[in-house]
């Protein structure tokens, strides 16, 4: 059998084992579901980490303070070193909306080995402790919420019994490279991560999403967050590993009311947002950047070329192999689509979008090894892996 063959078959059994075996990562209906209240409700700090947030700010912030939420809540916004006046926006909103008390705080630059935006965090829970919360919502500038937000967060934590419930926020997806890019981040992270295995007991899966991660205070202080994970590129999933290292209990899935108003109008805006921590992803590891090119070429790049090359040459085998894997890779796509609301026309088209990640990966690494250092928001740090999650 010719290479192509063999490539295209192993391309299918790759599919057929995600789809039945990688714990139903393509499903969307990992959902917050319906709850009834507690009796006593317990009291919240919301802990906002904000740099040069202005643009964002009017469209995420009001609808933090307007939380319709029974027990006692308080949001801290920490301005970590903004240029662009949002410390006075987010006063201004309080003033001008009401709603939940607002605490403004900065915390100066960060000391060595920390990441800014976790150093604004350990700020905020600093601030936070003061008011002796039972739990602590840990949510992007970014990140707009429903009114019944905050309220489902506590109720399903109390519920299941869950230290972290953390909740992926729907991305927008309104310019083309948004369509054709964005699905696909939540479907391959869902991928490495798939939801249903982080939220059962006894899993070593562990993931959040940093944009809306709600976790219990005790456990914050018992896994010493943020200080264990200060050096995090990705810290959200640090964060969960941290706490089920910990022998605590994490329930991760998608948000139905919560959404992330950043936009990435251009190609250019989502290459920088994967690229900055794709490699961290590996490790900085060379081998695994080889395997994860492989890897990618195979299980993406394969289907589509085999189908192809196997109809022009007449070849039989490879084209119904190179289909039927490219088939059931897009079937798995379609869930993820829909829940995005996008046209199903783009399934298709995820060998593409995957090389355009293989690409974004490639350069993470190439940035790495160039030793530019990175930079967040106007910041430039000397370690090239010290690069916050963008909030």
């Amino acid at each position: 059998m010719s290479a192509i063959v063999w490539s295209a078959a192993g391309s299918l059994a790759a599919w057929l084992w995600l789809l039945l075996c990688q714990g139903w990562f393509w499903r969307t209906d990992v959902r917050l579901p319906p709850l009834r209240d507690p009796r006593v409700w317990p009291s919240v700090c919301v802990v906002v980490p904000a740099r040069d947030e202005a643009a964002v700010l009017s469209s995420s912030l009001p609808s933090l303070l307007a939380q319709d939420y029974p027990g006692r809540a308080e949001v801290f916004l920490v301005d970590d070193g903004s240029t662009d006046g949002t410390g006075e926006l987010a006063r201004e909103f309080a003033r001008r909306h009401g709603g939940l008390p607002l605490t403004v705080g900065s915390p100066g630059e960060p000391p060595a080995g920390w990441t800014g935006k976790l150093w604004a965090v350990r700020h905020g829970i600093g601030l936070a402790r003061a008011r002796d919360p039972e739990y602590l919502l840990l949510t992007d500038a970014d990140i707009a919420h429903a009114p019944d937000s905050l309220r489902r967060l506590v109720a399903a934590a109390g519920a299941g019994g869950f230290d972290v419930v953390s909740q992926m926020a729907r991305l927008r997806v309104e310019s083309r490279w948004e369509r054709l890019v964005v699905p696909a981040f939540v479907y391959f992270f869902a991928q490495l991560y798939p939801f249903r295995r982080v939220g059962r007991e006894g899993s070593r899966t562990a993931a959040a999403a940093g944009g809306c991660v709600l976790l219990r205070a005790d456990t914050a202080e018992r896994a010493r967050i943020p200080d264990a994970i200060r050096h995090a590129v990705i810290d959200d999933v640090a964060l969960a590993r941290a706490v089920k290292r910990g022998g605590g209990r994490v329930w991760l899935g998608l948000a139905d009311r919560v959404d992330s108003v950043r936009p990435y109008p251009r190609l250019g805006d989502l290459w920088h947002m994967v690229s900055r921590s794709a490699y961290a992803q590996l490790r900085h590891s060379p081998v695994l950047l080889a395997g994860t090119v492989a890897g990618l070429a195979l299980v993406y790049l394969v289907p589509p070329v085999a189908a192809v090359v196997g109809a022009a040459t007449g070849s039989a085998v490879p084209a119904v192999l190179g289909a039927a894997a490219w088939l059931v890779m897009a079937g798995t796509y379609v869930p993820m689509l829909r829940y995005y609301r996008q046209p199903l026309g783009l399934a298709p088209l995820l060998p593409f979008t995957a090389f355009l990640y293989l690409l974004m990966t490639v350069d993470s690494a190439v940035q790495h090894y160039r030793g530019r250092g990175a930079a967040w928001k106007g910041r430039t740090y000397a370690r090239p892996d010290a690069v916050p999650d963008e909030g």
